[in-house]
């Protein structure tokens, strides 16, 4: 496979890749798989200067039955690994599918007559990690591949504003990570396996999967940032809070890290037109990328996503169907442009100064932290959009007492103690 075309000399090796949604019957692809037309696609990948992907294959085709793990799926996702080698692009394979752009697929063996809790049931747990051990092994001697992701932001099925959630307390929520994230390494023993949870880890008060399992478990802290997340709506399309959105998210999972020089992987973010006008689509991609590059720690960006949801599919969010770097027929869109050409600026972009004053967020002790302070419209958010506005460069500093001053805060009041310095 060929390298990514070597950094000068001064510049960041920040990895640059795209979350791959295949141009072709999206993912329902992996059923009748077409590698000719995924090839067309990662070539299409490829020529934006990116160096990897992440592919998504479907829990219900790998394991249809609690004891079956079909070899012909495995095989599927290995032709895919390899059809991306050919690209030039590196591999990220997620394991746990899951739940994708509003649709979960997950396993009959999990629901409605056969309903059981996939995080605590040990039969579940299992079963699943016998998966994931699987797949891992399928795609270990694939030169190409980077590792295995838990899954895609599987922690979702156990949150509070869940319709139907599996309730799972925070031990057994790293249990079952710790378990999964095992079945990876004994599968695949070199590469970078992580897990992917979505923002309610870092911003839900009651919210089992933490900040702590994130920046602990796996080999990289993974974060997937959106600006429909509250962001947009409470500040605006073109707002500084939009523009700076991923570098503070990056610089709250660095406030987490167990280790001063832990990876950080901002492996979703994207460019939703139910916050921004298309006119602000480049402008969000390039403020994205150029302010990300400022967070120290950071190791890649993994932008969602490669092909728009072809508009023949229904009952898509009508966002999906206008996410892609690709329209639908495969053509460059100005997101695609700019994604481009800010990756081309980043390969000469010098490392980032250091950063300046540390805001201390407060989040107490015990089984469920304090976390809502950090979220959009929080009182810390505020207070680093604020000093970042200023042009004092702030990072994060997490204190494990006085949990009680930002407790419930959403707005104003009970601000955090900042110091100088980082």
């Amino acid at each position: 496979m060929p390298a990514p075309a070597p950094a000068p000399s001064g510049a960041r090796a920040v990895r640059f890749g795209v979350n791959y949604t295949p141009r072709q019957g999206w993912f329902h692809s992996w059923l009748d798989l077409d590698l000719d037309s995924v090839g067309e696609d990662l070539q299409a990948v490829a020529s934006l200067g990116a160096d990897h992907v992440r592919i998504f294959p479907l829990w219900t085709l790998l394991q249809p039955n609690r004891t079956l793990i079909r070899p012909r799926a495995l095989d599927d996702v290995r032709a895919v690994v390899d059809v991306a080698a050919a690209a030039g692009l590196d591999v990220v394979v997620d394991a746990v599918q899951g739940h994708l752009s509003s649709f979960d697929f997950i396993p009959s063996w999990l629901a409605t007559w056969h309903r059981r809790n996939m995080f605590t049931d040990p039969d579940v747990v299992t079963a699943t990690a016998a998966m994931v051990r699987a797949l891992s092994e399928r795609v270990a001697e694939a030169p190409n591949l980077l590792g295995l992701t838990l899954g895609n932001e599987v922690n979702q099925f156990s949150a509070s504003n869940h319709p139907d959630p599996d309730v799972v307390t925070v031990e057994q929520a790293t249990a079952w990570t710790s378990t999964l994230l095992e079945a990876a390494r004994d599968g695949a023993p070199t590469g970078m396996h992580t897990v992917a949870n979505y923002d309610a880890a870092w911003f839900m008060d009651d919210h089992a999967f933490t900040p702590d399992q994130c920046a602990n478990l796996g080999d990289a802290t993974v974060v997937h940032s959106w600006i429909f997340d509250g962001t947009g709506q409470r500040y605006g399309a073109r707002s500084y809070e939009v523009a700076h959105r991923t570098e503070y998210y990056l610089e709250l999972a660095r406030a987490f890290s167990p280790t001063p020089h832990r990876p950080l992987w901002l492996q979703e973010v994207g460019a939703p037109r139910s916050i921004l006008e298309e006119a602000d689509v480049p402008w969000f991609v390039r403020s994205t990328v150029e302010n990300s590059l400022e967070c120290p720690e950071l190791w890649g960006i993994t932008w969602w996503c490669s092909h728009d949801v072809s508009r023949s599919l229904a009952d898509f969010p009508p966002l999906e169907h206008t996410l892609g770097l690709f329209d639908e027929q495969g053509r460059l869109k100005n997101s695609g442009e700019a994604f481009r050409d800010a990756i081309s600026s980043a390969r000469e972009s010098a490392p980032p100064a250091p950063r300046g004053r540390m805001i201390d967020l407060p989040v107490g002790t015990g089984e469920l932290l304090q976390r809502s302070a950090a979220a959009p419209g929080g009182s810390v958010f505020e207070h680093w959009m604020d000093a970042s506005r200023a042009g004092e460069r702030p990072t994060l500093r997490v204190l494990r007492e006085q949990a009680e001053v930002i407790a419930g805060d959403t707005r104003t009041g009970g601000a955090a103690a900042t110091r100088v310095g980082a």
